[in-house]
């Protein structure tokens, strides 16, 4: 049972709640929760995918007697997709609270509604 509880299979979990998330609810602000939930768990998985046990930081000198340096290329692309999803969800609250206040509502389709794509 132990092997099966890793990053990897947590991560994949989690991204499938986000999953249904998006596809079930119809409020805005459950959407945006779920994006990032997705964006979370995307990055949990390449960072867990990447890891070594007993690995050292590349920091230092005399690395060569050492056989397990850790990689810092995904953590430091998985920095930058932290940034990138922040920003993101930034922007998305900014839209929600613009559409909110624009048409009142929560929901995708009374939104939709409104603005006459749905009769």
């Amino acid at each position: 049972m132990k092997e099966y509880l890793n990053g990897e299979n947590v991560s994949i979990c989690i991204f499938f709640i986000g999953v249904y998330g998006l596809c079930a609810r119809r409020n805005i602000l459950k959407t945006i929760i779920s994006m990032s939930l997705m964006q979370a768990a995307a990055i949990l998985y390449f960072l867990s995918s990447s890891f070594e046990s007993g690995s050292i930081p590349p920091i230092g000198q005399n690395l060569d007697q050492f056989k397990h340096v850790a990689d810092p290329i995904p953590q430091a692309l998985m920095i930058t997709a932290v940034v990138i999803g922040v920003s993101v969800t930034a922007v998305c609250l900014t839209m929600f609270v613009s559409m909110f206040h624009k048409y009142g509502t929560t929901n995708w389709n009374k939104v939709k509604k409104k603005r006459g794509e749905i009769d």
